[in-house]
């Protein structure tokens, strides 16, 4: 049976005040472990880290944000000593982004913050819930993701 109008907008109102404490809590994160780590600093990060080096295509993809956007971004994590850049052997014009030490750090020091944060708002959770929880939300991001519609070539093009 199909879920109610009212059941899924509750839903998406959840999800919508989630995402909200969660780029508050990134903010927060970023400012305590490093003031130089922006807030956007992990969603460019993450990939880097997971998938190894890539272009800035790619990562803007990832990103879901137009590629002259993560250009900015990556320029700052660069300048930061978050990110390194080495000229693509593919293809010289292009270059490939990998994480450096130093981002890998921030990365680390950014989910232990998250992970504290998390156990101290968890703490009245039993196990189960928690469990139960974190199932649903991987299978909602799994349905979202399969539902989103595809990114315009425009966004994803270098």
């Amino acid at each position: 049976m199909p879920i109610t109008r009212e059941t899924c907008e509750r839903l998406t109102a959840g999800v919508a005040r989630i995402l909200r404490t969660g780029r508050l809590l990134s903010v927060r994160a970023a400012d305590a472990v490093n003031g130089d780590l922006p807030s956007y600093g992990w969603s460019l990060l993450v990939p880097l880290e997971t998938d190894g080096e890539q272009r800035c295509s790619a990562l803007a993809a990832r990103a879901g944000v137009d590629v002259s956007v993560a250009s900015r971004q990556l320029a700052v994590l660069e300048r930061s000593g978050h990110i390194e850049r080495r000229p693509d052997p593919r293809d010289g014009r292009a270059s490939l982004l990998h994480l450096t030490g130093a981002g890998a750090a921030a990365l680390a020091d950014a989910r232990a913050l998250r992970s504290d944060w998390a156990t101290a708002a968890l703490a009245d959770w039993s196990e189960d819930d928690a469990r139960l929880l974190g199932e649903l939300l991987d299978r909602l991001a799994g349905d979202l993701d399969r539902a989103a519609p595809a990114p315009a070539l425009s966004r994803v093009a270098s």
